[in-house]
């Protein structure tokens, strides 16, 4: 991606024979300049910073594969200890509906295992623009690599595992459910790069809004997240069409309704593999063969509900108690809503509604408080 600067635009204007004093005349009436009341809007955005500089050298790795230990387990390149220090940089901007996240990191491996897929609700896509270093990234035996002036494309809700090298990268996080009614196109184009006019275009409009971060207010973060994701629409219907990784188109379809369907239908009862088939008219067979990677239908339900508790929970205007949220998860017995909101969240309930209220005492761990936190905003995005 090449340096690009704003020049001013010169205007060859032709002299005015009549001289200085000749009267402006307008056809319709000046427009009043909105730009005072522009400025005079609140930024939006408060950014969400990390980094390793202020930590000891032996210190440095340790506390960079915990930051990102909610999204994958990460070591160090062959031949490098933590004894030799880690330098990252990660500051993450929260638009509601994405998560755009400007990270500079020394050389690392990384690996989102089938173990962690399983143990972890959260399954979003995300979009990697490289600015500086490489990344090769393996999923399901096809490995891609990133470099400059491309747009790598992945989800969270697939393994993977790769390595980088020394890095400067913008990545931007996306829900599920931003892509309604798509996901049969986006499992075609998972682990895929694009390059070409249409993703310059969107590298182009991604970095203009990196620029205009800090003085973005909350009615522009909206239409920017829509712009971003059907350009990104735009791209992926090429990638599909392509079909680069061999996804049969069955398979696809079948993905596309039952996602739908079951993030339709959340809050009934009654969804189950049973229920979910005869809706689809599939075999229960297929039904398991498509949710296989994600720890079977069941598992997948079932941690979709607690994250959209963990996000009734952390809505400090959502006045439910915490029984009713549970019931609403398909919990009848409130213990046992309890034990597996622990299990996937290492908080209970009750926690995480205190933290969203300001009611925790002060010591408290860092994942109890009520400031931001990267793994927080990746539990409520969509949400």
């Amino acid at each position: 991606m090449s340096d690009r600067s704003d020049q001013p635009v010169r205007l060859n204007v032709a002299p005015d024979p009549v001289g200085a004093s000749r009267v402006e005349r307008r056809r319709w009436p000046r427009e009043p300049d909105s730009t005072n009341d522009a400025a005079s809007t609140p930024p939006a955005l408060t950014p969400l910073r990390f980094s390793t500089a202020s930590f000891e050298p032996a210190e440095q790795f340790t506390i960079w594969r915990s930051h990102l230990e909610p999204i994958v387990e990460v070591g160090l390149p062959d031949g490098v200890t933590p004894q030799d220090g880690f330098t990252a940089e990660h500051t993450a901007w929260n638009l509601g509906k994405m998560l755009l996240v400007q990270q500079r990191t020394a050389a690392y491996r990384y690996t989102r295992s089938a173990e962690k897929l399983r143990s972890s609700s959260i399954d979003h896509w995300y979009i990697g623009i490289p600015h500086k270093g490489h990344a090769w990234t393996e999923v399901d035996g096809h490995v891609v690599e990133s470099r400059r002036d491309t747009v790598t494309f992945r989800s969270l809700g697939h393994p993977y595992r790769g390595r980088a090298t020394e890095s400067e990268v913008t990545l931007l996080y996306m829900p599920y459910n931003l892509f309604a009614g798509h996901a049969g196109m986006l499992v075609a184009a998972n682990n895929s790069v694009f390059s070409g006019n249409y993703a310059t275009l969107l590298i182009d409009y991604i970095c203009s809004v990196e620029k205009r971060l800090p003085t973005l207010v909350a009615d522009d973060l909206a239409k920017i997240a829509h712009t971003i994701r059907d350009m990104l629409i735009t791209c992926l219907t090429e990638a599909a069409a392509n079909n680069q990784n061999g996804v049969n188109q069955s398979t696809l379809s079948a993905m596309e309704r039952v996602h739908h369907y079951i993030h339709s239908n959340l809050g009934a009862p009654n969804l189950n593999p049973e229920s979910i088939s005869r809706a689809m008219g599939i075999s229960r067979t297929r039904l398991y063969q498509l949710f296989e990677t994600s720890g079977g239908v069941l598992n997948y339900i079932r941690k979709q509900r607690l994250q959209d508790a963990y996000a009734a929970l952390s809505d400090p205007t959502n006045n439910q108690r915490i029984l009713d949220i549970a019931e609403e998860a398909g919990f009848d017995v409130a213990a046992n809503f309890t034990r597996a909101f622990i299990h996937e969240f290492r908080l209970s309930p009750s926690e995480v509604r205190k933290a969203a209220t300001g009611q925790l005492p002060t010591a408290v761990r860092a994942d109890q408080s009520p400031t931001p936190t990267f793994e927080k905003w990746l539990r409520e995005l969509g949400h």
